[in-house]
């Protein structure tokens, strides 16, 4: 499903300010696998998103998503297969428009086949409110409330579910629970799995939790330096706490988790 072959990226080259992000990483994804990432502030995760998402293109290496190679594929092409959610809830959306509007755009765009300008049918109004209620939010009786009037969970919830809208070849979710409270929190993390089990979505998920990153999907990868450091998966995986997680880390990084937030939680 995804194929990543020996990727680097160094940011403003030749310069004092010259930052080495991806060094030689590789990595394989299965349809289906949902696979956590965890490591430390400046690890390369999130440039790994970017690099994915064809925020930027790498320096070398190729991206295949699907069977398609995608290295140089500028990103709104990207996002027609590829779904993702950020830390913040205000990403994603549009604030002055409304729940139906959002919606609508994030369809238009995922679709094949479908342009931009296309109009919106009564069968698609009807999806949209059948998606809605499923989140079980009372989202589905507020379709004409601009979208900036809800809370944080009720925006991130809505986010999901506009990157699912038409199921994704790839979820890429950057700690998306972060910045809010547990309660809400626990909720968006229990409607991403769910969704993501129903349609089989292949899933890369960032998390600073480490006890979600062992309890969560079938795969868990560590990252240090701009690469993968631990890659484990099956038996192993369910035999290793987080104690045993964080002393692998040291072992094969050479380098204690600085990150607060992983080392709290």
């Amino acid at each position: 499903m995804l194929t990543i072959q020996n990727i680097s990226k160094t940011f403003n080259p030749g310069t004092v300010n010259e930052k080495c992000a991806l060094r030689g990483l590789s990595l394989h994804l299965d349809r289906g696998d949902f696979v956590t990432v965890v490591g430390s502030n400046g690890a390369g995760k999130s440039t790994l998103f970017n690099a994915i998402a064809g925020n930027f293109f790498v320096d070398e290496g190729r991206i295949r998503l699907d069977g398609q190679d995608v290295t140089f594929l500028p990103d709104h092409k990207r996002s027609r297969s590829i779904g993702r959610l950020f830390q913040d809830p205000l990403r994603g959306t549009a604030p002055h428009m409304s729940i139906e509007e959002n919606l609508s755009l994030a369809y238009l765009r995922s679709s094949s086949g479908k342009s931009p300008f296309s109009h919106i049918s009564k069968e698609d109004k009807a999806l949209f409110r059948e998606r809605l209620e499923l989140l079980g939010l009372g989202l589905e009786n507020r379709m004409q409330q601009p979208v900036g009037l809800l809370s944080g969970g009720q925006r991130q919830a809505l986010t999901l579910l506009m990157a699912t809208i038409v199921t994704p070849k790839l979820l890429l979710l950057d700690e998306h629970t972060a910045a809010l409270d547990p309660a809400t929190a626990e909720m968006i993390l229990r409607l991403t799995t769910q969704i993501v089990a129903e349609h089989t979505i292949t899933c890369l998920m960032i998390t600073h939790n480490m006890s979600q990153a062992l309890s969560l999907g079938n795969r868990t990868l560590m990252m240090a330096d701009g690469h993968i450091v631990l890659d484990i998966a099956g038996e192993e995986r369910r035999k290793l706490s987080v104690e045993n997680l964080a002393e692998r880390f040291k072992l094969q990084a050479k380098e204690l988790l600085d990150n607060d937030r992983i080392l709290l939680s």
